[in-house]
């Protein structure tokens, strides 16, 4: 096959761009705290704000509730039955334990709450799966689900999705989301430490563009970054969503995994093993040869192909793909999961060169082995100069988390500058015409 000196006029540009809306806010749970030389361990800070309601006359009480639900009114449903709940949260734990009238509980309860602004400062690094219950309409358009990391006050990430369509007449379409995030509810733990396994849920009447994953355990303390999803196909089961990210807690990070079950609930729990130590792991949709399969940029300048017999234990490893091009020289890996085609498995690749430019490009690995490289670009299917990347938080950026096929078409969504998220398609056929095969 033909291979072209420069290959980013080849996909085709949807004019779509998703920016951050400051406008979308969740309520997260706020427990202020005094500085340890003023702590005072009979009666705490929560403590003390909970008495100062208590000695609200009622008509206090009701003029300041009233203002507070106006005030929230457009920006969080069923306002009064969230502040009881949250009130449930703390009380006879956070706070001593306490019994007053709904509009008292109300008041103390919104004490201990905070808007935020999820997705404030930027919206980018997406992954792209087929929708499971319905991923083909009636009229052939595909329909699809994506995560995407937004970032707000303190630089702090969560994980935001978004529905939408495509086809090959209409482009790409984003369902438009509510204002109010709806923050997952953590249901229960289990184990300790790096052994702990946290359970959330969702509500059961929101859409899945309202849902935010919000830092819930002390390792996801300063951000989950960088969700890949994909849906895991076994014969024997139903397919299943998984997503590896990184979670950081402002020191360290670390990669774990999310499992959404049949029904609401999700599950986050430490990928442990010698190899799970490197960012921007990404699980084989399928088994391979009886074993689970994961990318990994491993030693931050390869990519790996690791395997194993347990989904959360990645023991055995090897560096499948190192940097040839100038466009790769410091630093090569996978965007999102590995992509079944006829041809193998296609693997979205992102790459480092000059002044720290993020470029994207492609390769094959064989089906039934792929430790090994059967195609691979030779030029960047995308540099971030030709999709105004030199302007951003990050400039010189172009990221995805992974794409997905419909109908022999590549979609791929994809960050820019670390700032927004653009769109892009491609055939398949004329991405692999692109592609240097080994003979």
């Amino acid at each position: 096959m033909a291979i072209l000196d420069d290959t980013v006029n080849l996909l085709d540009h949807s004019e779509l761009t998703l920016r951050p809306d400051t406008g979308r806010t969740i309520i997260r749970p706020f427990v202020p705290q005094d500085p340890s030389d003023y702590a005072n361990p009979g009666r705490s800070r929560p403590q003390r704000i909970t008495e100062r309601v208590l000695a609200l006359s009622d008509t206090e009480v009701a003029q300041t509730l009233e203002r507070l639900l106006d005030t929230m009114s457009g920006r969080l449903r069923s306002a009064e039955q969230f502040l009881l709940k949250r009130f449930d949260e703390v009380n006879g734990s956070v706070i001593a334990d306490c019994a007053c009238s709904d509009q008292r509980k109300q008041l103390i309860a919104a004490y201990f709450c905070a808007e935020y602004s999820f997705e404030a400062a930027a919206l980018f690094n997406p992954s792209m799966i087929r929708h499971l219950k319905q991923p083909r309409l009636p009229d052939g358009r595909a329909q699809f689900v994506m995560s995407l990391r937004g970032v707000g006050e303190g630089h702090v990430s969560s994980v935001t999705f978004r529905t939408g369509l495509w086809s090959e007449a209409s482009g790409f379409e984003i369902d438009t989301p509510s204002d109010e995030g709806s923050l997952l509810r953590l249901d229960s733990t289990e184990g300790q430490g790096d052994d702990e396994i946290a359970h959330l849920v969702a509500a059961d009447d929101r859409p899945v563009s309202e849902m935010v994953i919000f830092p819930t355990t002390p390792s996801q303390r300063q951000g989950i970054e960088d969700m890949r999803l994909v849906i895991f196909e076994d014969p024997d089961a139903e397919p299943q969503i998984y997503g590896t990210y990184t979670a950081y807690d402002g020191r360290d990070a670390r990669p774990e995994m999310m499992h959404r079950d049949a029904g609401k609930q999700l599950t986050f729990r430490r990928l442990k093993g010698r190899f799970a130590t490197g960012k921007g792991m990404a699980l084989f949709p399928r088994k391979v040869g009886g074993q689970y399969m994961m990318l990994s940029r491993q030693d931050q300048e390869n990519v790996w192909l690791l395997w194993s017999d347990d989904l959360y234990q990645w023991e055995k490893g090897i560096k499948l793909l190192e940097p040839a091009e100038p466009w790769e020289f410091i630093q090569l890996g996978n965007c999102g999961s590995p992509i079944e085609i006829e041809e193998g498995w296609l693997v979205i690749t992102h790459a480092v060169g000059v002044v720290r430019s993020y470029s994207m490009g492609a390769c094959v690995l064989d089906r039934e082995d792929p430790t090994k490289v059967i195609a691979r670009m030779r030029s960047p299917l995308l540099r971030p100069a030709t999709v105004g990347g030199r302007d951003g938080y990050v400039p010189n950026v172009v990221y995805s988390c992974g794409g997905m096929v419909h109908d022999g078409t590549l979609l791929l969504p994809f960050a820019v500058a670390d700032s927004v998220t653009r769109f892009a398609s491609i055939p398949l056929e004329r991405l692999l015409a692109a592609m240097e095969w080994q003979r």
